[in-house]
């Protein structure tokens, strides 16, 4: 019987720089502090997942360099019992991000170093020796070789998910958020063999073309329906989640879900770095578990609060106890009707 979560794709080590204020072309800011954490959907949603539930199998599929990057991340994910590390293999460079954290309004710029994830292929994944019983592959438009065509699929990403769910293995993806007119190209042949899909306001509107931001940063609240029912149709099989800071709103063929976001004083939050992680991971525990649409993403909510708590992605996610306990606890956004 399958059982537990795989998470594949992209893996890094983050190198966090807090500044006061980004800044503009040509000028210099001073870097308040450094700190280094396992970075990238692979890491972000393992140990989000084994902090949330201790006895959960969890298996890791990633590209790994032999040098001091790949070393840390190995021993970085190796201290959680729970986390299988045998799909992990070793060749090229280790990718890194440099996150600039701006302490101003808390946004994240990212540099990053794609390294060996470029070789991240269609055989990397080896399904038939998988146990999960969901695979969450992450992300799409930073993982190059399944980006690219397809013949019969649309995407390399296409066939491998399209491999899993005959497998009997669950899929769930997550895209990166750029500037760029690839998204039209890539994700959409992906959502026809995914059950799960769990993104951002911003990358959701890039793939749907239907924009949920105005000019001056307001969130579209009018065409957040549209946008769910899109990606629904487009052929995602289960949920369709979008998460934004003033709340997550999902749709699962059926009924529409709004959750607010839980309101935190501004003074404890310490970075947003893979929030966008810890909710998609609460959300896919949600889900492997049995619960309704509603019930996963107030944990995937409370998930992304508390990674808040902590610069890095993962330091400040508690278990699935603690999180029930906060979501109820926290005094939450004000709902947004869609």
């Amino acid at each position: 019987m399958r059982k537990g979560i795989a998470v594949a794709g992209t893996i890094a080590v983050d190198e966090i720089k807090k500044i006061d204020r980004y800044p503009g072309k040509s000028e210099l800011t001073v870097i308040q502090s450094i700190k280094r954490s396992t970075g990238g959907a692979v890491s972000n949603c393992s140990v989000s997942l084994a902090k949330i539930d201790p006895n959960l199998p969890i298996e890791v599929i990633a590209l790994l360099g032999e040098d001091e990057k790949g070393r840390f991340l190995r021993e970085q994910l190796g201290q959680y019992r729970n986390i299988d590390l045998r799909q992990v293999k070793v060749v090229g460079d280790t990718p890194f991000t440099d996150v600039i954290d701006d302490s101003s309004d808390h946004s994240r710029t990212f540099f990053t170093y794609k390294g060996n994830s470029v070789l991240f292929d269609e055989d990397t994944i080896d399904v038939a020796n998988l146990q999960a019983k969901i695979l969450h592959v992450a992300y799409l438009l930073l993982l190059d070789a399944l980006d690219q065509p397809d013949s019969e699929y649309g995407t390399k990403m296409a066939k491998v998910l399209k491999r899993a769910q005959d497998a009997g293995i669950k899929t769930s993806i997550d895209i990166v958020s750029e500037n760029s007119d690839r998204y039209a190209r890539v994700v959409p042949p992906s959502l026809k063999y995914a059950n799960y899909c769990i993104v951002n306001e911003l990358e959701a509107g890039k793939s749907t073309g239907i924009s949920l931001r105005d000019s001056a940063g307001a969130l579209l609240t009018q065409d957040i329906k549209r946008v769910l029912s899109r990606l629904k149709e487009w052929g995602v099989k289960d949920w369709v989640v979008i998460h934004a800071p003033e709340g997550g709103f999902g749709y699962d063929g059926r009924e529409f879900t709004s959750i607010p976001s839980l309101h935190l004083e501004k003074q404890c939050i310490k970075g947003s770095v893979g929030a966008g992680d810890a909710y998609a991971s609460g959300v896919l525990y949600g889900a492997l578990q049995g619960y309704d649409l509603p019930e996963a993403m107030k944990l995937g909510t409370a998930a992304a609060a508390s990674s808040l708590l902590e610069e890095d992605s993962t330091s400040g996610i508690k278990s699935y106890a603690e999180l029930c306990q906060m979501y109820e606890a926290y005094p939450k956004k004000d709902q947004i009707s869609i």
